[in-house]
């Protein structure tokens, strides 16, 4: 009785090597039967940060009849010095968006999971009201079923017109409590119905969560924070799986 939703997202743990970095979220994306995982871009780099991993681990499903049992997957990020993974430019400068392949040819036999494809991407120009109630998928601060490998839902609503750039940017807002972590999670919304129910995965994938929004002229002391979120508009994922 699991949503097939929590199946699109494994955990992502960052590496230097064998040194553990930082804890993420991402999802898989599927295209012509090549599988991605998609996640943001500074959990790839941050060059503010000096965050340079040279890997990532993913946490797989490996018993389909026992979801106990998990491995780590570990995906390199670069080859003879080369990054492996696609990340997105547009008129206003880089996307907070990457993506990489998973070599299906190396992943466990019966290796639990699902994912989003082309054709459950909205569309910016598709009617999403605002105030609209969304799911942020993922892993905040790390916490998770750690029995069953399972992420966490964080509840949110639209807070910027859908289809408008916020500001110019690639991204649109959402209003919802985030931590660190949960970056690289889909915003996702219900396929409402009965076309829901016709559905093997009834969701539709808005965006990639990357980061909260603040205002630099906040006083600290007198002024909470906005709990605003930046997504950036998924459509971009098939300008990064194209082949």
């Amino acid at each position: 009785m699991i949503d097939p939703v929590l199946l699109t997202v494994p955990r992502v743990s960052t590496f230097d090597g064998t040194r553990h970095m930082t804890n993420a979220s991402g999802f898989f994306f599927q295209r012509e039967n090549r599988l991605y995982l998609a996640t943001s871009r500074h959990v790839m780099i941050d060059e503010a940060s000096n965050h340079r991993p040279s890997r990532i681990e993913i946490e797989l499903h490996s018993d389909p009849e026992n979801l106990a049992e998990a491995v780590a997957f570990s995906v390199p990020l670069y080859r003879n010095g080369q990054r492996l993974w696609r990340q997105g430019t547009d008129t206003a400068g880089d996307i907070d968006v990457a993506m990489i392949e998973i070599e299906k040819s190396a992943l466990p036999e019966k290796f639990l999971y699902r994912a989003f494809g082309p054709e459950h991407l909205c569309d910016p120009e598709d009617h999403v009201e605002i105030g609209s109630s969304v799911l942020v998928v993922g892993f905040p601060l790390g916490f998770h079923d750690s029995l069953h490998h399972m992420p966490v839902v964080r509840q949110a609503v639209v807070a910027s017109s859908f289809g408008f750039r916020f500001q110019g940017m690639g991204y649109f807002l959402t209003d919802g409590r985030t931590h660190r972590g949960i970056s690289g999670a889909p915003v996702v919304m219900r396929v409402p119905g009965p076309e829901g129910d016709d559905k093997d995965l009834p969701w539709k994938l808005l965006g990639v969560h990357s980061a909260r929004l603040d205002v630099g002229t906040r006083d600290m002391e007198l002024d909470e924070a906005l709990g605003l979120n930046c997504a950036w508009y998924a459509d971009i994922l098939l300008t990064l799986t194209e082949t």
